[in-house]
């Protein structure tokens, strides 16, 4: 991706140089691995998922972390990640006020190992996620190692540019409501329906994803949509039961199949139409 050189966006806070520690808990993360695996097996099954999370968890809320100093590296990925938050900013304000709408920009907050957050406190092992409390997006960067060596996706830097949209998108869903339409609307369904409820939440957030990189596509490297295609087959439902679990169990799914997060991601970069993710229609 095209970044080197433009505008960056105020509204990154950079807690990585920060001293973290103390017990936190972990948080839902929108593609985090570990609580993911909890969320989508429950029951039973969750049983053999808890002792790792509780062994993860320990290790990193029983240390203190000294303040470290951010790396030439670190420092040129928080500039990737400004960038990236300033493109989305930019669009996202012409596509609201093109639709006679405000945007609100949210805020993204880089960490290590801990951080807490209105919707309480959440480690690495939640992955990136959206907290509506507060309206900000948090991440450690670590998350994209572990998505290329353990899952198997191509990485690159456009790896985190999608994921950075998908969570903007949740941001956008809070805006239009369309969040709270959907926790509303779970109230009293079975834990199958109210997943398919998660599952077009999700969807419509890779939706929204590629709306972002439909009108971004001038700075866009020519192997930057097979990057954003790669990460979003690695966090498949299926794709991460089969490898965690052996086996697949669709009712369980909480944020869609692989082909159905690369077929909206898709679409809505071929579209860059707001108008055409209603990824709700289908359940109806």
């Amino acid at each position: 991706m095209k970044w080197q050189g433009r505008r960056q966006s105020d509204n990154v806070e950079d807690r990585r140089g920060m001293s973290g520690g103390g017990k936190t808990l972990v948080g839902g993360g929108i593609i985090g691995i570990i609580i993911l695996l909890v969320n989508v097996f429950g029951g039973e099954n969750a049983q053999l998922i808890t002792p790792v999370l509780e062994q993860m968890q320990g290790s990193q809320s029983n240390q203190t972390e000294a303040a470290a100093p951010l790396s030439k590296e670190d420092e040129e990925m928080g500039n990737f990640v400004k960038v990236n938050l300033a493109d989305n900013e930019d669009i996202w304000g012409k596509i609201f006020s093109e639709n006679g709408m405000t945007y609100k920009n949210p805020k993204l907050v880089l960490f290590r190992g801990s951080v807490e957050t209105a919707c309480g406190g959440a480690t690495s092992a939640s992955g990136p996620f959206y907290c509506p409390g507060d309206q900000k997006v948090y991440m450690d960067l670590a998350f994209f190692e572990e998505l290329k060596t353990r899952f198997g996706a191509k990485g690159g830097d456009f790896a985190i540019a999608y994921v950075i949209a998908h969570e903007i998108g949740h941001h956008i869903q809070t805006l239009l409501g369309t969040s709270a339409k959907m926790r509303k609307a779970q109230e009293g369904k079975s834990e199958a329906q109210a997943n398919k409820l998660s599952v077009a939440l999700e969807l419509q957030a890779d939706f929204y994803a590629g709306v972002w990189a439909h009108y971004n596509q001038a700075n866009l490297d020519p192997d930057d949509i097979d990057e954003a295609l790669s990460a979003a087959n690695a966090v498949g439902d299926d794709a991460i039961q089969s490898k965690m679990q052996g086996r697949v169990v669709p009712d369980s799914f909480t944020h869609g199949t692989s082909e159905q997060r690369k077929f909206w991601f898709m679409k809505g970069f071929k579209s860059g139409d707001i108008n055409q993710g209603d990824t709700f229609a289908e359940i109806r």
